[in-house]
């Protein structure tokens, strides 16, 4: 027995996304939407979004642009704007912990993830961090990527698992995805496994000096 959370990034994209909901809504499993603010000043995008919340879903909030990883910009940048506006724009939909997820330039957990202003932003916005525990790069393996994915949350009893609803054909394996993971014996929840939430409400529960790009300059200084 393992479990499984499913979390998708970088939509809402027209015709993937919904089709996203209806393979969910199809087998009864409930995932968490991180989205990118500057999608949902379309009317579809927003619409979208608005459905996904309808049905249960839970709505996070995946930066404005999906710029760099904020590790990766100058200490002089500020990037509450792309935070609080998508904050802002997700709107009556946000979860009340108010998830957030920030850009990782391929899903590396490492100190690219935050800048110092990235992490005082978070805090000061009482929002909570959401990380992962198993990517298998749909975005490239866009065929192929259910097996890698079976692999990796065999490995786990609990996988947070990052996939995405944009428009590079990898979701029309979804329903494959599901059923492997039935047929295996492993379960869908909607909850996150604590090991990936290592700041709830903009309080620390576990160290996050790892994602700091500060920390990597400490070490070179």
């Amino acid at each position: 027995m393992f479990d499984i959370t499913l979390t998708f990034d970088n939509g809402p994209t027209p015709g993937v996304t919904d089709a996203v909901l209806d393979v969910l809504s199809g087998y009864g499993i409930h995932a968490t939407f991180f989205v990118v603010g500057q999608k949902l000043t379309d009317p579809d995008g927003m619409r979208s979004i608005a459905r996904a919340h309808a049905e249960g879903h839970w709505i996070g909030n995946h930066t404005w642009s999906h710029p760099e990883p904020f590790g990766e910009w100058a200490d002089s940048e500020d990037p509450a704007a792309e935070i609080v506006s998508t904050q802002r724009a997700i709107a009556e939909f946000a979860h009340r912990d108010r998830f957030f997820r920030p850009a990782a330039g391929g899903g590396y957990l490492d100190d690219r993830l935050l800048s110092p202003a990235a992490l005082a932003c978070i805090k000061a916005q009482e929002m909570t961090l959401v990380l992962w525990n198993c990517v298998p790069r749909d975005w490239e393996n866009t065929r192929h990527w259910v097996s890698v994915a079976m692999q990796q949350v065999r490995q786990s009893p609990w996988s947070l698992i990052v996939l995405h609803d944009t428009d590079t054909g990898a979701m029309h394996q979804l329903p494959r995805f599901i059923d492997s993971v039935l047929d295996a014996g492993g379960r869908f929840r909607q909850e996150f496994p604590a090991e990936c939430v290592p700041i709830v409400r903009g309080e620390e529960t576990a160290p996050v000096d790892r994602y700091l790009a500060a920390a990597r300059r400490r070490e070179h200084v």
